[in-house]
């Protein structure tokens, strides 16, 4: 803790490992928020994991019961409104809503001045007549005004937030630490809404709890940081499940267009035509990008393209289109170029965006006055907005323009988009980091931290990390020495049945359920199939958009079942298994990730920006990989009274395959102190093992343990 303490006291980044159980949450959060109090200073404190911000508000109020402290847990507007309307709209309703209760202000001010005034006017004075006359001419015209003003859209809950006392919500929620149900639940049973509520009661606090969004987008966080009436430096931030932050900065920063939307730019510019000449420069430029993305999108489906096989493949989920080129623009903006017929691409584009300009301030403007009924959006600004990014930036370092095709659930139409993907994060967060006072990055999976801090763009960062601090005798780590499963060959049955046989003895000779994870939903399926015969409890399938937390409590509840899924999913990480719920875990295979063009992508990013030609895989591709595969081991040993086995089936994991298969071993991208404790080991000998690992333990229950 002293260390987090100096680093943040010195405005230096913390990165922090800490495997289950060293306590990483309080042992960053106790000295952020005894800094930031002596300091006057706001801690904020992310995830992406809502199991973690559960655990945060337990921290939180743990803190809150030896201490208080003003503490919030922030939300999205659209998780919390009562009237269910859209960002847009619910904007407007609140600007509407403040202007009638100001306005109400000014008149209530108005009224006791005239009647001061009358009084005095009674008393003789001719001046105080006088004056009053004015103030009654005013208050004429703010009646009129008034009457106008009610004929707007508003929202009664806000409205009785600006003119009730709020002095006990305030009270109520500082009283203990409030989760965003319980500030739903209170501002509905007050008729109030407890979004502008918490928005409105945030400044100054200790302690912040939000999600990754309100921190990784540029706009929502300078919002944020207002609403906490907070400069960047005065904030101290925490990320958890730090290990996440990567891909989360990728999805936050990358931006995308339909066709769709296209589709709805052209029929508005259609209505404008007439009546403003920009429309048909508008046209020129949205309706050949259009043409261009059908036609590319078209070229790339069916044989011999690098997108889906045939259109009649394509399903509900993107499916990428590339369209990138080594050493000359991507092929979307080719066909744009060669499509697009005009008085010249950039003066067409400056009218598509001052049109939609001006479309969105009319709809915002027929919203707020109530000639709408929904407050809408102006579809050429967005296409144009877009069309104006990807035609810039589109061959910048570390933006891979992509295009994506998918089917429409309702018409079974397939449609396309086109995407600017930013592939180094760093491009990013760096500007996060360099902005607030000070962070602490942590999760159970950050080394290499070199790499992490050069991914994210942290200058000189602190680094600390504690493995498992449980007994190590109470836990084994078997290398199982399987062929490889490369892809080429996973379909080999006589590999199949070398795995097959390892998993089944897994299964047999574990005192309790086993969790096994798979590169893939479908390698899972492979296995739970083949492995009908061979195990006698209760199998279960981690199928693709199955929900898994009715799964798990399934599997849980059974005293020797084996859940089959895939490394890549939910289950992963951010989930316990404790005591009998999951004694084995094994993974199966190095579990890489789809190696597509996107991927690829990044890789050459990475190459160009870190100036290594190795960059790419060693940190997009492998280091992911490991850390995943370690999140999973740590879905077992989660108490210093637990125990359990971790298996690693493959022979790239042995500490042999470093010397035998050089580049293709992984072994030497886990920490020294997790390889230390690897136990290379032949497939033929893991029951053995098993069995006498379950047996020291006394785990076997009265039946004794099964016979080998």
């Amino acid at each position: 803790m002293d260390r987090i303490r100096d680093a943040i006291a010195e405005e230096r980044d913390v990165l922090f490992e800490g495997a289950c159980g060293t306590g990483k949450t309080l042992a960053s959060l106790a000295p952020a928020l005894e800094y930031a109090r002596e300091e006057d200073k706001t801690v904020v404190i992310t995830t992406n994991v809502h199991q973690q911000m559960r655990q945060f508000v337990r921290d939180a109020r743990e803190i809150h019961a030896g201490e208080p402290i003003r503490a919030v847990v922030f939300r999205g507007k659209g998780s919390m409104c009562h009237i269910d309307v859209d960002y847009q709209e619910c904007q407007v309703l609140r600007d509407n809503t403040y202007e009638v209760a100001d306005t109400e202000r000014d008149k209530r001010q108005l009224e006791r001045q005239q009647e001061e005034l009358l009084d005095a006017a009674r008393e003789g004075d001719d001046d105080a007549a006088d004056a009053r006359s004015a103030v009654m001419d005013e208050l004429e015209s703010l009646d009129e005004e008034l009457e106008e003003l009610r004929e707007q859209n508003v929202c009664e809950r806000y409205y009785n937030n600006l003119t009730e006392e709020t002095d006990e919500f305030v009270s109520w929620l500082y009283d203990d630490v409030r989760t965003p149900d319980d500030v739903y639940d209170y501002a509905e049973e007050n008729d109030l809404c407890g979004y502008e509520l918490l928005k409105e009661s945030m400044e100054g606090v200790d302690l912040a709890v939000c999600n990754y969004h309100h921190l990784l987008d540029p706009g929502i966080r300078a919002q944020f940081f207002r609403w906490l009436d907070r400069d960047p430096e005065d904030v101290v931030v925490v990320f958890d499940e730090a290990h996440n932050v990567e891909d989360a900065a990728r999805d936050h920063a990358s931006r995308a267009l339909t066709e769709n939307t296209l589709d709805e730019a052209l029929n508005e510019l259609a209505g404008e035509t007439e009546t403003d000449a920009r429309a048909e420069y508008a046209e020129n430029v949205l309706g050949a990008f259009r043409d261009a993305l059908v036609e590319t999108y078209e070229a790339g489906v069916g044989p011999g393209g690098d997108g889906p096989a045939s259109f009649e493949a394509v399903g509900e989920n993107w499916a990428d289109v590339p369209v990138a080129n080594d050493g000359k623009r991507d092929d979307l903006t080719l066909a744009f170029l060669q499509a697009y017929e005009g008085r010249g691409i950039s003066k067409d584009l400056d009218a598509a965006l001052s049109l939609g300009e001006d479309l969105e301030e009319a709809y915002e403007d027929a919203y707020r006055n109530g000639e709408a009924a929904t407050r809408e959006e102006a579809q050429t600004l967005q296409a144009a907005e877009f069309v104006d990014a990807y035609l810039t930036d589109g061959d910048a370092l570390g933006q891979y323009p992509t295009a994506a095709v998918r089917r429409d659930a309702g018409t079974g139409e397939v449609y396309g988009r086109a995407e600017l993907y930013t592939c180094i994060p760093r491009d990013v967060t760096a500007d996060l980091f360099d902005a607030v006072h000070a962070s602490v990055l942590m999760s159970a999976t950050l080394r290499p931290f070199d790499v992490t801090g050069e991914i994210l763009g942290l200058d000189d960062p602190v680094t600390m990390a504690y493995g498992l601090e449980f007994p190590e005798e109470r836990r084994r780590t078997f290398t199982v020495d399987t062929e490889p499963l490369f892809a080429s060959q996973r379909d080999d049955p006589e590999v199949q049945e070398e795995v097959a046989g390892v998993l089944a003895d897994a299964a047999r000779f574990t005192a309790g359920s086993s969790l096994f994870f798979f590169p893939s939903y479908g390698e899972a399926e492979r296995y739970h199939d083949l492995l009908a015969d061979e195990i006698e409890g209760a199998r279960y399938l981690d199928e693709a958009g199955t929900p898994v937390e009715k799964l798990r409590e399934r599997f849980v509840a059974d005293e020797d079942a084996v859940l089959f899924t895939s490394l890549w999913g939910t289950l992963a990480e951010g989930v316990s298994f404790e005591g009998d719920d999951a004694r084995t875990v094994a993974v199966v295979g190095v579990p890489y990730p789809r190696l597509d063009a996107r991927a690829e992508a990044v890789q050459d990013a990475y190459d160009e920006a870190f100036g290594s030609s190795g960059a790419g895989w060693k940190y997009a591709v492998e280091i992911p990989t490991v850390r995943k595969t370690r999140q999973a081991l740590g879905r077992v040993i989660r108490s210093p009274d637990d125990y359990g086995v971790r298996m690693l089936v493959d022979r790239r994991y042995t500490k042999a395959s470093r010397s035998q298969m050089r580049k293709y071993s992984v072994n030497g991208s886990f920490p020294a102190g997790e390889r230390r404790e690897m136990v290379d080991i032949d497939p033929g000998k893991l029951k053995f093992a098993t069995l006498n690992f379950y047996g020291d333990m006394d785990a076997w229950g009265p039946e004794g343990p099964p016979q080998p």
